[in-house]
């Protein structure tokens, strides 16, 4: 495995698990959050995690198996300019407990038994000026796809999905309880590819054949 495809792979696991556990000054408490359109973390927060030195999060859980990322944060506010990125989470994962909002960098990561620099996980969604407009075409157009997409790649039967985010490597979807990750292969390339790749995954095709 070449080492773009490792970090790829890394990828991909951080954008399919949102939630997990953050640990600072030897609490650990759940946390959940949604990757920003430049890579980084965001997430609600407590007064304290913002005061923590050596803070962690999780992937999916604290285990020796999970992703553990190093990260540093910074508080934001739900006005003004990071209006949007507090929004993003809400649109995520409804309304916050805490009412302190952070923007959370990566300094380094360590998964699969491999160490990762916290740069090459925060990698920029280059689908971020269409992300918006695919969501809309989708959850008006193509609700019944997005359905079957879940029910054969996730095996959730999801009621009233809702496409909330896209990026290369996938599709997050907002269900009744969770935020459910419908991974693209290959990656996602334009507005048009999003379509056709969230077909594929509904109709059980593969993209590559023929």
């Amino acid at each position: 495995m070449s080492e773009e495809e490792i970090i790829t792979g890394a990828r991909a696991f951080l954008r399919g698990n949102l939630a997990g556990t953050i640990g600072f000054d030897g609490e650990f408490v759940p946390i959940k959050v949604v990757v920003a359109p430049d890579g980084a973390l965001v997430a609600p927060v407590m007064v304290a995690m913002l005061r923590a030195f050596d803070v962690v999060i999780f992937l999916p859980e604290e285990s020796d198996e999970a992703m553990q990322l190093q990260v540093t944060l910074e508080e934001i506010h739900d006005k003004g300019e990071h209006a949007a990125l507090c929004d993003r989470w809400r649109i995520y994962h409804g309304e916050p407990e805490d009412v302190r909002w952070a923007r959370i960098s990566i300094d380094a990561a360590k998964f699969d038994g491999r160490l990762f620099d916290g740069l090459g996980l925060m990698q920029p969604n280059a689908l971020a000026e269409a992300e918006a407009r695919i969501c809309r075409t989708v959850n008006s157009e193509m609700r019944e796809a997005l359905k079957k997409a879940c029910l054969r790649v996730a095996e959730v039967e999801v009621e009233d999905p809702r496409l909330v985010g896209v990026d290369p490597l996938g599709f997050d979807v907002r269900g009744r309880f969770d935020v459910i990750r419908l991974d693209a292969d290959p990656a996602i390339a334009d507005e048009e590819d999003a379509v056709g790749a969230l077909e594929d995954l509904a109709s059980g095709e593969d993209p590559t054949a023929g």
